[in-house]
């Protein structure tokens, strides 16, 4: 999703919106994403094409069947824009 989606600045969290919704259909889960530090997700996105073992286990690692959590959702929104800030 994050290779096909066109537009750059919002690859990121278009990507991780749709996974949480994804991920809420077919496993009744939700990646807390306030538990994936933000060099880690670069660095394992980076590599993603690639190889993918390191987003999947980032991923895995965080998941959560707390889908009913609106805090969490929203937090969840927020570290997009702190993923995708440049330092």
């Amino acid at each position: 999703m994050n290779i096909a989606h066109h537009f750059i600045k919002v690859n990121g969290r278009a990507t991780r919106i749709w996974l949480d919704i994804l991920l809420i259909n077919r496993l009744g889960k939700c990646v807390d994403w306030l538990l994936i530090k933000k060099t880690d997700y670069l660095k394992a996105m980076e590599k993603s094409p690639v190889n993918p073992k390191p987003i999947h286990s980032l991923i895995k690692n965080a998941l959560t069947s707390d889908i009913d959590n609106r805090e969490l959702y929203l937090k969840g929104i927020d570290c997009s824009y702190y993923y995708e800030e440049v330092e």
